[in-house]
């Protein structure tokens, strides 16, 4: 089995780091994450990650100092994530050692597409995605955009796949309408939430699923969604 390749995380905002870890597992990698500078600089000698998403504004220690104290210890490709759109700050960054620098807010597809590239340019492969999900009754191959389920063809649109394959490559996980809005549609603010709604409507009409089914899209009251299997 291929060894997945691990992105530290670090930021000191939880949220960002909630999303951007769900999008990243989504992607085949493993997730480390750091909530301050100091921090920061602990993982990266205990896990040993293959690239760094790096903020600039950080307690402890910032994200320049962090760059600095890998690059006497570690060639690991270095994303640096700033707030500021400032030229200075960038230049910096990159004269510090990152190999590349994103400005907030920003796109999650941006960032994972970052990411690969700058792995493909440090000669790492990027991991493969796992392609497939199978449960009892369902079956969904994200590759041919095809769903199985209860012994049928279901057919749906892009993002109602998307949505579909989101839920269900993280069974119990439950999912906030926002943190579905970025996930799926990369919104870099929140929109609409009734937009998760509708479509989660829709993935359920044409699923439908019966009331005995070993698992289920369920609502979480105030909170969100889930994909639920039923033991």
């Amino acid at each position: 089995m291929d060894k997945l390749q691990t992105v530290l995380i670090a930021d000191d905002e939880a949220q960002i780091r909630e999303i951007l870890r769900i999008y990243f597992e989504k992607e085949g990698f493993k997730v480390v994450e750091a909530e301050d500078g100091a921090a920061a600089i602990i993982k990266v000698q205990a896990a040993k990650p293959d690239i760094i998403i790096l903020d600039i504004m950080m307690p402890v220690l910032d994200g320049l100092e962090v760059c600095r104290q890998v690059r006497k210890i570690s060639d690991v490709p270095i994303i640096m994530l700033t707030a500021k759109d400032e030229d200075d700050d960038r230049i910096l960054g990159l004269e510090t050692g990152a190999d590349d620098y994103i400005t907030k807010p920003f796109n999650t597809r941006e960032v994972v597409a970052r990411v690969k590239a700058v792995l493909r340019r440090s000669g790492q492969a990027t991991p493969k995605t796992a392609e497939r999900l199978n449960f009892p009754e369902l079956m969904i191959d994200l590759s041919e955009y095809k769903v199985v389920a209860f012994g049928k063809n279901v057919t749906f649109t892009a993002k109602e796949m998307e949505l579909l394959w989101c839920l269900a490559s993280n069974p119990g996980l439950v999912f906030s309408r926002n943190q579905l809005l970025e996930t799926i549609w990369g919104y870099t603010y929140y929109g609409d939430t009734r937009t998760v709604d509708t479509h989660i409507k829709r993935v359920r009409h044409k699923l439908d699923i019966p009331k005995d089914s070993p698992w289920d899209i369920t609502t979480v009251w105030g909170v969100g969604y889930k994909f639920e299997v039923k033991n």
